[in-house]
């Protein structure tokens, strides 16, 4: 093993880039990082609604993993890490906003009575077969939605599991890989029978690590801010980040190095991180490993929106909470809710007059309701949110943020094919790929995949290894994530 010597290209200023490029500068490295849009941050931007500070991407990160957190402090980001001041969300389902269920693992529950009150009789009649039923094979990989279905019934996938990966990957249960987005329940089926028995196992688990502090962590200022304070620190340690600056070439030189082109513009390094959509990095690979770029080639992705309305507080109130989340079988337009005054205390400091929410829309295979104008989102919006919680006021500023193909899907086969993308990859010295399309959608996933990829550059595949072996568990973060 060695430390990265030279120049090292990275390909991308989204949270797995940036972070790519602050690991290698620390690891002895010249960096330059070439991002093709106007800004860094990728799915990560902060933003405002009516003078109020807010996320319009992702807003919360998931802290019962190190990683993203440990950045935000290593950037100096400590002293601004703060908790939801509340994640007790909703489901609205059958005509009303019900308590979310607890005792569940990514909607899956240890008993039936964990459920009562969010299925129907015949919903939680069918749970309680689990324990009889015959095991179910789920061989290299299953669809969480048609294990779950076989095992415990359709209403409980419909119902509970549905809206939880709807948020995280915007995807389709019955077509996301077990193994893939929740791992945890991929091992409880390779081992037990009884679906339920196993929840319970893991729930004991996790009860008897007693893990402290809370599940999901925010940044005073929106997550949108981990990124530019990533950027400072990789400037400061003298790397360069150009933006507007979109890759158009990728080629090995016969000394052994890489030509990275940008229009006129060439830069030579001693390595390559590519961390961009796997569409780009499918067209940045073709030259040099055609089979790599045929397998990201085939990674498809969802679209999705998010509308945020801010209004004034004496005329609006909401249920107490975080927000909600909505089964698609409902046939709502949105498919969650944030409360984002109720969830982080420091907006409603900053804006004691205002109150802030957001809604989400399109889920993968919608794409009608996302060719309406942003206009027609927030009538859209309003009217699901009146009917949801009876807000009938008029908001005094609207913001509607789209992200197309924003979220890589994990279907069946998703590892398999992540294996051999590195495999392919492996083959060329001084290259590495990481970000969403590999191990894990949420940001401590995308920083793992950065930092395996620096690792894999030094000669230590470890990282690599246990990423392929082990994806990283992207959880819901309360409700409209």
């Amino acid at each position: 093993m060695h430390e990265v010597q030279g120049q090292v290209v990275v390909i991308g200023a989204g949270i797995a880039g940036l972070a790519a490029a602050h690991r290698l500068l620390e690891r002895g490295a010249r960096v330059t990082v070439l991002e093709a849009s106007d800004r860094v941050g990728g799915k990560l931007l902060p933003g405002e609604v009516a003078g109020a500070r807010v996320d319009l991407g992702a807003e919360s990160m998931l802290a019962r993993r190190p990683e993203a957190v440990a950045l935000a402090r290593e950037v100096g980001l400590a002293d601004r890490l703060r908790p939801p001041a509340t994640a007790t969300a909703s489901l609205w389902t059958r005509g009303a906003l019900r308590p979310f269920p607890k005792g569940h693992v990514m909607g899956v529950p240890g008993t039936a009575s964990a459920l009562a009150g969010v299925l129907s009789e015949e919903g939680l009649a069918r749970i309680e077969r689990d324990a009889e039923l015959p095991r179910t094979e789920v061989g290299d990989d299953v669809a969480v939605g048609e294990y779950v279905a076989e095992r415990l019934g359709r209403e409980v996938v419909d119902r509970l599991l549905e809206p939880m990966l709807g948020g995280v990957y915007a995807g389709d249960a019955y077509r996301i890989s077990m193994r893939s987005a929740v791992p945890q329940l991929f091992q409880v089926a390779r081992t037990h029978t009884s679906l339920t028995e196993g929840v319970r196992e893991l729930q004991a688990k996790a009860a008897a690590a007693r893990q402290a502090g809370p599940v999901f962590m925010g940044i005073r200022g929106g997550i949108g801010t981990l990124p530019l304070a990533v950027a400072d620190s990789v400037r400061a340690r003298g790397g360069e980040i150009l933006t507007r600056t979109p890759v158009t070439e990728l080629r090995r030189t016969p000394e052994g190095g890489w030509r990275v082109g940008s229009g006129e513009r060439e830069w030579r390094a001693d390595a390559v991180v590519v961390a961009a959509p796997a569409s780009v990095a499918a067209r940045l690979l073709r030259a040099e490993t055609p089979g790599a770029a045929a397998e990201l080639d085939a990674v498809e992705y969802a679209s999705m929106a998010l509308v945020t309305l801010a209004y004034r507080r004496e005329g609006a109130a909401l249920p107490d909470g975080s927000g909600f989340l909505v089964p698609p079988v409902e046939g709502r337009t949105i498919k969650a809710s944030t409360f984002a005054s109720q969830k982080w205390g420091w907006i409603a400091d900053e804006n004691p007059d205002l109150i802030v929410l957001r809604t989400s829309v399109g889920r993968y295979g919608e794409t009608e309701i996302l060719r309406r104008d942003d206009t027609e989102l927030v009538e859209i919006s309003r009217h699901d949110l009146k009917a949801a919680t009876g807000l009938d006021a008029t908001p005094v500023d609207t913001r509607v943020t789209r992200w197309d193909d924003g979220l890589p899907q994990y279907p069946v086969g998703h590892h398999a094919r992540v294996a051999r993308i590195r495999e392919h990859i492996a083959r060329l010295p001084g290259l590495a790929v990481c970000g969403a399309p590999y191990d894990g959608v949420g940001i401590p996933a995308c920083i793992a995949s950065a930092y395996a990829a620096v690792d894999q550059l030094r000669g230590d595949l470890r990282g690599v290894q246990e990423l392929t072996a082990h994806p990283v568990q992207s959880l819901h973060g309360g409700a409209g994530e």
